[in-house]
């Protein structure tokens, strides 16, 4: 069986926010300027972290925003300009199979419009 290099272009991008509103507001930002094809807002969730020194504690609303990889500079800074933590998470997982479709649509959204 031959196998062959692929290069991830889908990516998932986590973050978590500290209410619904701020979540919603960055959902919608990121969708209208093309930046995510679709970003899920899960239920609360409760984090335990360390931060500057002191165990804390926070309910938090975490995001799953997909995202094509040519797009992720420009998906960062818009987290990072909207964000209200002074540090905010943000992590990419590479999407390396999913349903063919699914990656195309996902790529024509994030994809400046013709």
């Amino acid at each position: 069986m031959q196998t062959t290099e692929h290069t991830p272009r889908a990516l998932l991008v986590l973050t978590n926010l500290p209410d619904e509103a701020s979540a919603e507001a960055l959902a919608t930002a990121l969708v209208e300027a093309r930046l995510a094809a679709c970003v899920n807002r899960l239920a609360p969730c409760h984090s335990v972290y360390r931060w500057q020194g002191n165990i804390e504690r926070a309910t938090e609303i975490p995001l799953l925003i997909k995202t094509d990889s040519a797009r992720y500079p420009a998906l960062e800074a818009a987290i990072r300009t909207r964000h209200p933590y002074e540090t905010p998470e943000i992590i990419a997982l590479p999407i390396t199979h999913g349903l063919p479709d699914y990656l195309a649509w996902l790529a024509a959204e994030t994809s400046s419009p013709s």
